[in-house]
């Protein structure tokens, strides 16, 4: 059984790290990337299974955007980008449950112990990738603060010197906007991790029955982290593109 907190370095590139994570996100990528094209090259009238899927899907996901912000012509214009933050994080959670991402590797020298190197692993099992996320999340809440309300009405959130208090508070909300890096980045990965190592330890205890049952909760934690980590950039978005009273 092996455990792991860290990504592992399967080879490098001009002295750039290729992690068994990194490859993960790429297969991620691609497997979205050739889909879209496919749905979406040629859409019909009259839809087939795939493209109404995917029309299901977006919809589904337009419908409760709107349910939790309020505001469609606003939903509208950050759509893409949450539903994409959405449907990637949930399949990178979801690709670590298929049989052999995580278990099947191979095996290096390192300071002379044989150590075994797994070729893929859950993308979200590593910290840089939730990290990526966080920043990703929060830079894009201050832009979209930046553009609703101008530069001074977004950054006088922060800074206020109208009075000592006005200026505590201020420096009270520049802390909660850092500390969401830390507190979306640990999510995610708290999460994702510990189901990996809950079902390597549940097949190296009890292989392929009481497993089972495992991996339907982790699908559901999956779906649920991916809606969790939206929802709240989501929410915070809309926080950010409206003034404070």
């Amino acid at each position: 059984m092996h455990i792991s907190l860290v990504p592992e370095t399967l080879t490098k590139i001009s002295g750039f790290a290729i992690t068994n994570t990194l490859i993960t996100s790429w297969l991620v990528m691609a497997l979205l990337i050739i889909t879209a094209y496919f749905v979406g090259r040629k859409p019909k009238m009259m839809p087939g299974k795939a493209q109404n899927l995917a029309e299901y899907v977006i919809e589904t996901l337009l419908s409760f955007f709107e349910g939790v912000w309020g505001n469609k012509e606003k939903v509208q214009r950050f759509f893409a980008f949450l539903a994409t933050f959405f449907i990637f994080i949930l399949l990178c959670n979801w690709f670590g449950l298929i049989p052999g991402v995580g278990t099947v590797g191979i095996y290096e020298e390192v300071h002379g112990k044989r150590e075994f190197l797994p070729l893929l692993r859950s993308l979200n099992s590593d910290l840089n990738a939730t990290v990526a996320w966080a920043i990703i999340s929060v830079i894009t809440t201050q832009i979209a603060g930046i553009v609703f309300l101008g530069v001074g009405k977004h950054l006088g959130k922060f800074f206020n010197f109208k009075s000592p208090i006005d200026f505590f508070v201020g420096i009270l909300e520049l802390i909660s906007e850092v500390s969401k890096i830390i507190s979306f980045s640990f999510r995610l990965f708290g999460n994702v991790f510990a189901g990996e190592v809950l079902l390597m330890v549940m097949m190296f205890l009890v292989p392929y029955i009481l497993p089972l049952p495992f991996f339907m909760l982790e699908m559901f934690v999956g779906l649920i982290q991916a809606l969790v980590f939206t929802t709240l950039t989501l929410v915070f978005l809309k926080m950010a593109t409206e003034a404070h009273e």
